[in-house]
């Protein structure tokens, strides 16, 4: 069984000048063990992709199932309660909480998840991505490499199904992109799901498999280089 399957996603929003596409009968499948790279220009749909995989954005058509649970069947709650659990986010301007130390922002993951994930685990990650030292630091006295790691561990704390990362390495010179992305291997190979979403070249290289995406749609690696309107 996949980990996260779309069928025939579509998105649609509606602009100053009508209606605009920004996905059109998306299809693809990621499943455990596997990285995935959706790879396109800016603008192509990427992270709206993303974002409906994650049960954060209700697609207009078509079905986002999650271990075969269609994830916008359930209830808001129980959308959110898997969320919580089960889907962990990267993205490229790292959202953490500026007012947090840095092991209370990876904490921040367990907070909807049961009482029996909660605690020792944070330490132990930071440790392994050689953040152990910066536990008690802002998110402000930190590398932009370094945050970005707190951001992964965050993503990766509750063991998720799938992990969705949008532009991980944008914002990164070119060593701390690799530590990000061989990080994203490493938690594919050890059974994890990662969803990338890039357009960077190298980033798509370490996939598994590339998916290109042009004007929202699923394309084949001769047209992958077309503009997009979005």
């Amino acid at each position: 069984m996949a980990a996260i399957e779309l069928r025939n996603v579509g998105k649609r929003y509606r602009g100053p000048d009508g209606v605009v596409v920004a996905l059109d009968d998306v299809s693809l499948t990621v499943s455990a063990g596997q990285l995935l790279a959706v790879k396109g220009p800016s603008g192509c749909g990427k992270t709206t992709l993303l974002l409906t995989a994650g049960g954060l954005l209700r697609p207009d058509d078509g079905q986002v199932l999650l271990d075969g649970t269609d994830l916008y069947a359930l209830s808001p709650e129980a959308r959110a309660a898997v969320r919580a659990t089960a889907i962990g986010f990267v993205f490229q301007q790292f959202h953490l909480i500026p007012y947090l130390s840095v092991v209370d922002n990876v904490q921040t993951a367990t907070l909807g998840a049961p009482a029996g994930r909660k605690g020792g685990k944070a330490m132990a990650m930071l440790d392994r991505f050689g953040l152990a030292d910066r536990a008690q630091h802002v998110p402000a006295e930190l590398s932009t490499g370094e945050r970005q790691r707190v951001a992964l561990v965050r993503a990766m704390l509750n063991d998720p199904t799938v992990v969705l990362a949008d532009e991980p390495t944008g914002n990164l010179d070119e060593d701390n992109a690799h530590i990000v992305l061989r990080h994203l291997g490493e938690y594919a190979e050890a059974g994890g799901a990662v969803l990338l979403v890039t357009h960077d070249r190298e980033a798509a290289q370490r996939a598994h498999r590339i998916i290109p995406l042009s004007k929202g749609r699923i394309v084949s690696a001769s047209t992958e280089g077309d503009a997009c309107q979005l």
